[in-house]
Parts: C-alpha cells; sequence; structure tokens
C-alpha cells in the first residue's frame, strides 16, 4: 500500500513545482526569446529534463535555479540551431544562385559541339585536362606521348575551339 503512495506524492510534488515555479520560468522564457509559444516549448522542456534528475539534484531547494539555468541553456540552445541552420541555408541559397547564373544553355551546346568537331586526340587532351583534372604527366600517360606534346594538343584545341565559337558569335 505505501508503495502506491509513493509515486502519488512524487506526483503531487511535481505538480506542486510546476504550479509554484511554471509562471516565473514562462516569464524568463519570454523575456529571453520573446515568442510566446517558444517560451512555452521551452519551459515544458525544462521541466521535463529537471523532473527526470530531480532525484539527483544536489540540493533540491535550489529547483528554481536550477530551473533558471535549464531554461537560459535552452534558450541558448535554441537560438545557437537557428543561427546553424540561418547560416546553412545562406550557403545553399548563394549555391543556388551561383548555379542559376551559370553559362546559358546554348551557349554549353555550341561549346560541346566545337569540341565534338575537334580530331580525336586534340579533344581527348583537353577532356583530360579541363574534366577529368588530370595532372599533365597522368594525362600525357594515358595519351602516351611526352608531355610537351601534351600541351600542344590541348593549346591546339583550345585555339581551335575559340576560333569555332567566336566564328559562331560573329554569325
Amino acid at each position: 500500500m505505501e508503495a502506491d503512495r509513493a509515486p502519488e506524492e512524487q506526483r503531487s510534488g511535481r505538480t506542486d513545482l510546476f504550479l509554484r515555479h511554471a509562471p516565473a520560468a514562462l516569464r524568463l522564457a519570454f523575456l529571453l526569446t520573446g515568442d510566446r509559444a517558444l517560451a512555452h516549448d521551452l519551459v515544458q522542456d525544462a521541466f521535463v529534463r529537471l523532473f527526470g534528475r530531480l532525484l539527483h539534484l544536489r540540493n533540491p531547494d535550489a529547483f528554481e535555479s536550477y530551473l533558471r539555468q535549464t531554461v537560459v541553456n535552452l534558450s541558448r540552445m535554441h537560438f545557437r540551431r537557428k543561427r546553424v541552420e540561418r547560416t546553412y541555408l545562406n550557403r545553399e541559397q548563394q549555391r543556388f544562385q551561383e548555379e542559376a547564373t551559370s553559362p546559358d544553355l546554348d551557349i554549353r551546346e555550341d561549346l560541346w559541339q566545337a569540341l565534338l568537331q575537334l580530331p580525336e586526340r586534340q579533344r581527348v587532351a583537353i577532356v583530360l585536362h579541363f574534366y577529368e583534372d588530370l595532372s599533365e604527366q597522368q594525362a600525357s600517360e594515358v595519351l602516351r606521348c611526352r608531355p610537351g606534346t601534351y600541351r600542344s594538343l590541348v593549346s591546339r584545341g583550345i585555339a581551335q575551339l575559340r576560333a569555332t565559337v567566336r566564328g559562331d558569335q560573329d554569325a
């Protein structure tokens, strides 16, 4: 019978703690956040955290102090998380804007067609250089030529691409 009373007394004690300290905690949370709904959420989270540790408090009489510190910490964590989210969203927005300002698709298609018109070795050299980002040594090994020959292939290929694209722009 006594075992049944203990949880009920705990519940009554928690209710008493909540009724006694919630208004001050809510006022503090609102002053920290400026948002009533958020303040209610923070206070509720603070009580849940402290009720879970109620038996482990070093000084049970200092519940109000523990509650205040928990509300402040939860508020700081909320704003830190919001700042991280905002930073991420700004970074993603900038990345999206950079992608949106990428070269015109018509120009890309013209460049692609010009690349396909190059002699095979020049096309391979340009693809290895600009798209695969291989070093001069690696690309010359793939092409089975000397590094000087590879540089020459890239140089001549770029010159021919420029001439082709400029010729298309003049038309």
